[in-house]
């Protein structure tokens, strides 16, 4: 929504609270985070809250306009959303540190390399000759999909082929994904239990708030 100038008011929600659900219940009976309220709409489930979007503001281009590049582009969001399991559970999602790049097992290289084949897939058949650098050529929500996994990569070090450095270069210097990253390196708290047991080669949160 950032990217594509969509406005809106961020309510923070701590995950580990211990008012967490209580605090979910207040918009939606069950819902999980993120969640959006549009007036008297509640949708939750980010593949859910995209599709919204797509419909609510039509002339943005949340998807792809080409009929081919959407079905792509909503195929890998979906795949993105259910899968990548040793990735997720090697890697967890980390902005404020960096780790030594290290094997860390074949089922993980499986899905970066699935990653970085699905990356290079959309870029080849439909962004590459747009002169724009995302997947799609212009930012999408596909992007935004992915966004967490290039996080990952960068945050452990990970290797991969050019073209892939050179999205995730795209999408790391964005201006909304800038914003987010300094929004996340100011918030005071760690969650200890997404912290990779392992140790930082380099700490960027803002320790003076801890």
């Amino acid at each position: 929504m950032r990217a594509l100038g969509i406005p809106f008011t961020e309510r923070l929600v701590r995950l580990d609270a211990p008012n967490f659900d209580a605090q979910l219940a207040t918009v939606y009976e069950g819902s999980t985070v993120p969640v959006l309220i549009d007036k008297d709409v509640v949708i939750w489930e980010s593949l859910a809250i995209i599709e919204y979007l797509a419909e609510r503001f039509a002339g943005l281009e949340v998807w792809p306009q080409q009929a081919g590049a959407r079905a792509l582009a909503r195929s890998m969001s979906a795949e993105m959303h259910a899968g990548f399991p040793a990735l997720r559970s090697a890697c967890p999602m980390n902005l404020g540190k960096r780790y030594a790049a290290r094997d860390r097992g074949v089922d993980c290289a499986n899905d970066v390399a699935r990653v970085c084949q699905l990356w290079r897939k959309a870029r080849e058949t439909f962004g590459r000759h747009s002169g724009k650098p995302y997947l799609f050529g212009a930012f999408s929500a596909a992007d935004a999909m992915y966004a967490p996994v290039v996080t990952r990569l960068d945050t452990y070090a990970i290797e991969v082929p050019t073209d892939a450095r050179a999205y995730m270069d795209a999408v790391l210097g964005s201006a909304a994904f800038v914003e987010w990253r300094a929004a996340a390196l100011q918030e005071p708290w760690v969650v200890e239990a997404d912290e990779a047991n392992e140790v930082a080669i380099n700490v960027l949160r803002n320790t003076s708030a801890l």
